[in-house]
């Protein structure tokens, strides 16, 4: 059997606490003491611990520093997990927390083999998925720009009588208004350019999205899962750039607890409770499913807009985004016939629609990449 000894890293933004297991069920656990979180205190610790001339197996949370000391240590050959802080097992009764505790809770539990890897994106696909967080940003400093305005002309009683907030219209007559008091005019005027100053930001960043789109590597499976009713390019890229490798789960109900779609559960002897979706995992890429999901309200059909996008696409991908919508669709009347709240069905739809982008995305990742 091989000797390894298991690192357990508690990282922070200026300190790294250390501790090591050893090999074996009875191995000693013990905690090393701090270095500072920078690579070269990290290039010592590895030269330091190397010593002993067994392999070295490091493990730390996810958190906000990134990913930063993970590339860093296996680009030195050693192996590295970055574990989901959410599935660690904790004790119920354990009340202390510490930095210490931390590190050495983390060496055991690796040695244990307790701990849940998460998947690390590379570098281009990581700076991708920033820039589609930072969409998220964006929209909803729009949406805030948006309630301070309507909330300013609630209070003072002028009231959009037709049509949908935000189209042609509406900022037709948002430009007719007038306030008497000049306070009250130079308040109105600052809610409307912080809203046109939001949503110009937005388009900025989306028009850099479009613009690095063709050169990321993923961009086949961007074009494929437009093939879903409902998935536009934007929610598409998304959906990828959140996931990642789709091929790393094993089946779609893996990915529908991922994206937090689940009905959460608690069961006891006799008694079976069921509650609402559990909402783990990923909030960006959930939030999309559900916003593409309102699509499948109306009868099966391809859109003009979608036919020109997807007939380039595979003929498996077609197919498979054609049974989607004929299921989804019929699903949802169904759903609403039977009286449910149209939110329930809707994200019902969303967990059903998982499947299908499962089953996509993994055609095209696993086919053989052409040289």
């Amino acid at each position: 059997m091989e000797h390894i000894r298991f690192v357990g890293l508690d990282i922070h933004k200026e300190r790294i606490s250390i501790a090591v297991a050893e090999s074996g069920r009875g191995g000693l656990v013990e905690y090393l003491g701090e270095i500072a979180n920078d690579p070269d205190a990290i290039n010592k610790l590895c030269d330091r611990l190397r010593r002993s001339g067994k392999p070295l197996a490091f493990c730390y949370e996810a958190g906000p520093c990134g990913y930063g000391v993970y590339r860093q240590l296996t680009s030195l050959g050693h192996r590295c997990d970055v574990v989901a802080p959410s599935l660690i097992p904790r004790k119920p009764g354990d009340r202390v927390k510490t930095n210490r505790r931390d590190a050495t809770m983390l060496a055991r539990l690796n040695r244990a083999g307790e701990l849940t890897p998460v998947w690390v994106p590379d570098t281009d696909h990581e700076a991708m998925r920033d820039l589609i967080r930072l969409r998220s940003v964006v929209r909803q400093v729009v949406t805030r720009a948006r309630q301070h305005l309507q909330g300013f002309l609630l209070r003072h009683g002028r009231k959009h009588e037709r049509g949908t907030a935000w189209r042609m219209a509406y900022r037709r007559w948002l430009s007719t208004l007038a306030f008497e008091h000049p306070a009250q005019q130079i308040a109105f005027q600052d809610y409307v350019d912080a809203v046109m100053d939001a949503e110009r930001r937005l388009q900025q960043v989306e028009e850099q999205i479009l613009s690095l789109l063709p050169e990321w590597n993923q961009r086949p499976v961007v074009d494929a899962l437009q093939a879903m009713r409902g998935i536009a390019l934007i929610n598409a890229v998304v959906l990828v750039a959140e996931v990642g490798d789709f091929t790393r789960f094993s089946n779609p109900r893996q990915l529908m607890a991922y994206f937090g779609l689940v009905p959460g559960e608690q069961s006891s002897g006799e008694t079976v409770w069921r509650g609402g979706i559990t909402k783990t995992g990923n909030t960006h890429a959930r939030r999309a499913l559900v916003e593409d999901a309102w699509a499948y309200r109306m009868r099966p059909r391809i859109g003009r807009h979608k036919v020109d996008r997807i007939e380039a696409l595979p003929k498996v991908v077609r197919d498979i985004g054609w049974k989607a919508q004929v299921r989804l669709c019929t699903r949802y009347r169904r759903l609403s016939a039977r009286g449910k709240n149209a939110n329930v069905v809707n994200v019902a739809i969303a967990r059903e629609m998982v499947g299908f982008i499962w089953s996509i995305a993994c055609t095209i990742q696993s086919a053989p990449k052409v040289a």
